[in-house]
């Protein structure tokens, strides 16, 4: 038995910018906690993994607001 072709659904619309950003202050307001409550010597990593999910947040942004090139 056959299935019935559909057409494609429309993409969705959606403010990538804004979910990036979302995202990126969540990880600020995660170093901003992690710095006044200093973490044990040997969980520092985590105030490295706050950074590096901040500079991938800003790069994220970037990304998406670029000019498209078709």
């Amino acid at each position: 038995m056959k299935q019935q072709w559909h057409p494609n659904p429309e993409p969705i619309k959606t403010n990538d910018t804004a979910a990036i950003a979302v995202g990126t202050a969540l990880w600020a307001v995660a170093l901003v906690v992690l710095l006044i409550f200093r973490p044990a010597p040997e969980n520092t990593w985590w105030i490295w993994t706050c950074l590096v999910g901040i500079g991938f947040g800003f790069f994220g942004i970037w990304f998406v607001r670029r000019p498209r090139r078709n």
